[in-house]
């Protein structure tokens, strides 16, 4: 009977409220599963250029403007901070069901178009993932503050996963068809984000060491499931020929493993329903009044001299940010750390970019007639490359305070020598080079993301990061749209269609060379970042060190933002 009693208790308001917060979180890994359909080119680009009778510039252009939308996503990053989540993510979807939905029109015949208004559709669906990944990415970096290495993994890590998601659903229920899988890309994402627009938002962060550590632990549930996400991807890929009875088994199972994060925030909800009640504000004090409470204590002890002294120094701050701080977006501009940090990115997701785009060419290139067996191998090992960086780089930072670019220094450097193997055309080269492309270009996205949050802080995070992004339309039209296009041309024959091809290993064989050498560049580029944010992760070390022997109260307290804690000060010192 007693049982029956605590079990009915009403949930507490913070049991609620965190329980929404995970269930918005299992949300957010379904958007990721759906936003990376700008990797799946390949999976339409052959019926694009026979369709249009387009040479390999004119196909790359295409993958190039496709790209170019992603340089819009400086607009989602300025809505990040003005719009809600939900209604952020209702626009990256309906402008993905107007871009998709045009080309799924074209490849199916339906419609013909012109050249430069296909340009336009492709910039519209690369446009949409923008806005869903920076709700996604935004909003969760925020509400898991002391995981934001896990968090990114895993998200970042689900986007990696979901050109295979979509290639082997593609495979499975439409036998491989170009428009059947461009009609997925525009519709499945608007289902999607409809169900996460009601359940994805901004959420208290933990504020106790039990609640950071709980945290940790479901995260690796996360992982866990990812992880049978992808190898369950994998084996398909290997299966010979399967049957109709076969691939439509293979489908449901895959969609209710999607499902299954769902038993997390369930889990959470019935597990603390009977815990100890109430509101947050009974258990611990109020982060604000304690840091107010600090101040106040602090201006009355001090004598005139000491407000002044204190009063230059918030100033000296609020002008000379140093790395590790709040910086606006023109703080953040001015450094050199950005920089460096923004070449560097685009040696590696440039690159990698390129290879991706034109997986179909270089497969046939190489004597392959279905290049989907390599999308999907650079996606499942791009998957393995996000997730296992996220918890790798956050374990090292709390044991050692390793910088988090130097893990994206060694990707580089794997990312060359795979470009190395490609060049050689070695037996097999390309099995091993979409593995390895795919693993290194998932790490320096999987590094990046919580790399930029660390150095420049959370404040203006949504525009950062879609700054940053405008690596992926700067690499792709670089490497892929001048350099592969223009040497593959160089080797290419003329076709009777009005289109080229080109048969052989010397096709992308000084592609893959120049972007081995600007691999290169980018691991120098990582060292000297990783050299110069050294006292940044050694802080972010000694802090959550420290945090572990701290009161929760006291703990609370410190995780107070450094722009309130200046606003605060500001006001007291007007006061």
């Amino acid at each position: 009977m007693a049982f029956f009693e605590r079990s009915s208790r009403p949930a507490s308001s913070t049991t609620i409220a965190t329980t929404l917060k995970w269930l918005g979180f299992v949300t957010a890994v379904w958007v990721q599963c759906i936003s990376g359909n700008n990797y799946t080119f390949s999976n339409y680009s052959d019926a694009l250029k026979s369709l249009m009778n387009l040479t390999q510039v004119q196909l790359n252009n295409l993958s190039v403007a496709k790209d170019v939308g992603k340089a819009f996503g400086l607009l989602a990053g300025l809505a990040s901070d003005k719009l809600p989540t939900w209604l952020i993510l209702l626009i990256g979807s309906v402008e993905g069901l107007v871009g998709y939905g045009a080309q799924w029109l074209v490849v199916s015949e339906k419609i013909t178009l012109s050249y430069w208004q296909m340009c336009i559709f492709m910039c519209m669906g690369g446009n949409s993932t923008t806005w869903m990944n920076t709700a996604v990415l935004v909003t969760c970096i925020r509400n898991f503050r002391t995981n934001r290495g896990p968090v990114s993994g895993i998200l970042k890590g689900y986007v990696g996963l979901s050109t295979a998601i979509f290639t082997d659903l593609c495979t499975a229920l439409f036998s491989d068809d170009a428009a059947s899988f461009l009609f997925m890309l525009a519709v499945i994402p608007l289902g999607v984000c409809f169900i996460a627009a009601f359940f994805l938002h901004e959420s208290p962060p933990a504020a106790k060491l039990a609640e950071e550590q709980e945290e940790s632990r479901y995260f690796w549930v996360f992982n866990a499931l990812a992880v049978v996400v992808a190898v369950y991807l994998l084996a398909y890929d290997f299966v010979p020929s399967p049957s109709t009875v076969f691939s439509l088994v293979f489908a449901a199972i895959l969609l209710v493993i999607l499902a299954s994060p769902l038993a997390i925030p369930v889990y959470y909800f019935f597990k603390n329903r009977s815990g100890p009640g109430g509101d947050v504000e009974g258990q611990v004090r109020e982060p604000l009044l304690v840091v107010e409470e600090e101040v106040e204590e602090g201006t009355e002890s001090g004598g005139k001299e000491d407000d002044l002294a204190t009063e230059e120094e918030v100033a000296g701050l609020k002008k000379n940010p140093v790395i590790g701080d709040e910086h606006t977006i023109m703080e953040a501009l001015r450094t050199v750390d950005f920089w460096i940090l923004f070449v560097s990115f685009l040696c590696g997701v440039g690159t990698g970019l390129t290879v991706m785009n034109n997986m179909g060419q270089i497969g046939l290139a190489l004597g392959y007639s279905d290049v989907s067996i390599f999308v999907s191998l650079t996606s499942i090992w791009g998957f393995f490359g996000r997730i296992i960086s996220g918890i790798v780089s956050e374990f090292f930072i709390k044991k050692a305070g390793t910088p988090r670019p130097l893990w994206n220094a060694a990707a580089q450097v794997v990312m060359a020598v795979g470009y190395i193997l490609m060049a050689l055309a070695v037996p097999g080269s390309l099995y091993i080079g979409s593995i390895v492309v795919g693993i290194c270009y998932g790490i320096r996205l999987a590094i990046t993301v919580p790399t930029a949050s660390e150095l420049f802080g959370l404040k203006y995070y949504g525009l950062i990061y879609n700054i940053l992004i405008l690596n992926l339309p700067i690499g792709s039209f670089l490497f892929s749209g001048l350099l592969a296009g223009i040497l593959y041309d160089m080797e290419a024959t003329t076709t009777a269609g009005g289109g080229d091809t080109c048969v052989g290993a010397h096709c992308y064989r000084l592609v893959f060379v120049v972007m081995a050498v600007a691999c290169i560049v980018g691991f120098g580029l990582d060292i000297l970042l990783s050299i110069r944010s050294k006292d940044v992760y050694a802080n972010i070390f000694a802090s959550k060190k420290s945090n572990k022997s701290l009161p929760s109260n006291d703990r609370i307290s410190m995780k107070m933002d450094t722009e309130e804690c200046k606003d605060l000060i500001d006001r007291n010192l007007e006061d």
